[in-house]
């Protein structure tokens, strides 16, 4: 069939509300009639239940999902929006026929109106993307990491995975789904702000074969991707893989991965701030945000101290030299009471 109005979709969903449930709401189960899970977004718990078998319609209808908890109701639609982070009626269609294997429809059926929708790239979108995503443990994200020499995830909270994040090229173009390393953006108070996607290949060996790999949503601006706690000393970097290699041999230095030289040079400091550690890139926008930084850090009376890579970054450092080469090249580079304080505690 070439086009189905939501009603029809939803009713077609419903004659396989379990297979939806399992795909959708992982976290969940099945218990008799109906499948018990914390919330549409799939948060593990037991308030929301979705009926899974019954009448099309009406009272009792399958499909139908009630969040005791909340008092929130709706069908399988609502669960695939919820669950997909998907804002467009027109993309939760679309994925509901790729779950039916219908074919997609032209024009899309109008948007359902929810006043509870967080705005595309808005703060709060990105804080419903990092509330669905789960830890990287395991995953296809850690494979990424750890194929680019990265190893010491402990204090990466900040990172998670999303097995099937959505990408779409542009607005002409249909969304794709590809794995992704979710990572959290947030101010000083650890509130999030944002979050940055990396798209990555099934088999997490290498970023996925799309225009854009790498994209970020929200308030960026003097925010970042934070590891480890600020208190007087902190590393700021541009690419969370730059900070992720400089954490391997530095990990108890609290750092930031700022997300490019720009956001960088605008940084907020902490109020105990009183040296700063800036990760550069070899490049022209790295020496702009090293220069900006130093002004910025000795007028707040804060000591700037670049660390300078070999090559291009400190991930291609380690992956070309080794992890005991980049500990070496950083002893040289550090403060002496810094290398009894944080570089001993990584030998």
């Amino acid at each position: 069939m070439a086009r189905h109005d939501a009603s029809e979709l939803a009713r077609r969903l419903a004659r396989q509300a379990e297979a939806v449930c399992r795909h959708y709401l992982p976290a969940g189960h099945r218990e008799g009639r109906y499948w018990l899970v914390g919330d549409v977004q799939g948060t593990p718990g037991r308030s929301m239940f979705v009926r899974l078998k019954g009448p099309e319609s009406g009272k009792g209808a399958a499909g139908k999902f009630t969040d005791a908890a909340t008092g929130e109701h709706g069908d399988l639609l609502d669960v695939i929006r919820e669950s997909c982070g998907l804002v467009d009626f027109k993309d939760v269609a679309d994925e509901a026929r790729t779950f039916l294997s219908l074919p997609h429809s032209e024009p899309a059926p109008q948007p359902r109106q929810r006043p509870t929708s967080a705005p595309t790239g808005s703060p709060e979108a990105a804080r419903r993307l990092f509330a669905m995503s789960q830890p990287i443990t395991g995953t296809v994200a850690e494979a990424y990491l750890r194929k680019r020499g990265i190893t010491a995830l402990h204090g990466a909270g900040s990172l998670r995975f999303h097995p099937r994040c959505y990408y779409r090229p542009d607005e002409h173009s249909p969304t794709e789904t590809w794995p992704a390393m979710i990572a959290s953006v947030t101010d000083l108070d650890g509130r999030i702000t944002g979050a940055h996607r990396t798209w990555l290949s099934p088999d997490g060996d290498g970023k996925a074969p799309i225009d854009t790999p790498r994209r970020a949503m929200g308030e960026l601006l003097g925010h970042a991707v934070r590891f480890g706690v600020a208190h007087d000393v902190i590393a700021a970097g541009e690419g969370i893989e730059t900070i992720l290699s400089l954490h391997c041999v530095l990990p108890h230095m609290p750092m930031v991965a700022a997300l490019s030289a720009a956001h960088l040079a605008a940084i907020m400091f902490p109020a105990a701030f009183r040296r700063l550690y800036i990760v550069r890139d070899d490049d022209p926008a790295g020496d702009g945000a090293r220069d900006s930084l130093i002004e910025r850090a000795n007028a707040a009376g804060i000591e700037a101290i670049v660390l300078s890579p070999v090559l291009g970054d400190f991930n291609e450092d380690l992956r070309t030299f080794g992890i005991d080469a980049l500990r070496a090249a950083v002893r040289q580079q550090l403060a002496p009471e810094d290398v009894a304080r944080f570089l001993a505690l990584a030998a």
